[in-house]
């Protein structure tokens, strides 16, 4: 009879979604935003990546501005002697989003990882540099087998389509923007947009921000009741409601063992009709465009 622990891997490996290149991914990855910023709590992350990686959460996110570098080095350390097990994903700063700085920065982030190659390679967030010029550099990585795959963040509707719009764009793997319940402006129109070019979505802060917004999602009585009804935490059905489309990549972060699994557990958790349309009511979709949300 499989573990507890096989069956959450299962149940991880068996929630996916498909980039436009075919590759076939977990739902359920691993962000590092805030590690490696204290260096008496990187045991502590490396051991909850690791653990990350044996319940099956095989992407883990990461970026040259995480604690200056370090969360890349907390990467480094979880994915030592494991390194095809996992599936990195990293971002290049706006400022170094073109030409000799892009690849200087892609190559600092592989030296701080200690590996020869990105799984996919991420402009963070939109700068002064032109669009076109981060393409080429990341296609230019890509054919020196820095990266084999490149997409951006943080991009809206507009940005996304100029984007597209630009000599080679179109091969774009994702776009990683904050979703979650508590916040859903992307679902107007940018949302639908990726939809519409088969441009998957990475979800970061899936459970929301730590303070009052977090406390008042954890509290809410509908997410409790529904949780109630499956058996599940309020964290897992916040994730599992993130994943519900089938299209959506989620990248929650955990340092804490209990949290690790509870996200992994997640997987496991299907939310029916009923239980989306009650959240809609507790939390409303958008009638209109908002701005793009970005901690």
């Amino acid at each position: 009879m499989p573990s507890a622990e096989e069956r959450m891997k299962k149940a991880v490996e068996n929630r996916t979604i498909t980039l436009p290149d075919g590759t076939i991914l977990p739902s359920i990855g691993q962000g590092t935003w805030h590690m490696g910023e204290k260096p008496s709590e990187k045991k502590a992350e490396v051991k909850a990546l690791q653990l990350g990686l044996d319940l099956g959460m095989k992407v883990i996110d990461t970026a040259e501005m995480y604690g200056s570098g370090g969360a890349e080095h907390v990467v480094k350390e979880a994915v030592q002697g494991r390194r095809e097990e996992a599936f990195i994903v990293s971002k290049a700063l706006p400022h170094n989003a073109g030409g000799d700085k892009l690849i200087e920065a892609c190559e600092n982030s592989l030296k701080r990882m200690s590996t020869d190659y990105m799984d996919l390679y991420l402009l963070h967030w939109r700068g002064s540099i032109p669009l076109r010029e981060t393409i080429q550099g990341m296609e230019q990585l890509q054919k020196d087998g820095k990266i084999l795959r490149w997409g951006v963040s943080n991009l809206d509707t507009s940005d996304m389509q100029e984007l597209w719009e630009t000599e080679g764009g179109q091969r774009c793997m994702t776009n990683q923007v904050l979703y979650h319940l508590g916040s859903r402006g992307i679902e107007f129109d940018l949302l639908p947009w990726q939809r519409d070019h088969a441009i998957p979505t990475m979800a970061y802060s899936p459970l929301a921000q730590g303070g009052s917004l977090r406390r008042s999602m954890m509290e809410h009585p509908e997410l409790q009741a529904i949780a109630e009804t499956h058996k599940a935490s309020v964290q897992q059905i916040l994730l599992s409601w993130v994943l519900r489309t089938g299209d959506i990549l989620a990248i929650p972060k955990a340092v804490q063992e209990e949290h690790v699994y509870d996200n992994a557990a997640a997987a496991a958790v299907h939310l029916t009709e009923d239980d989306v349309i009650r959240l809609d009511q507790a939390f409303k979709p958008p009638e209109k465009k908002q701005p793009l949300d970005i901690i």
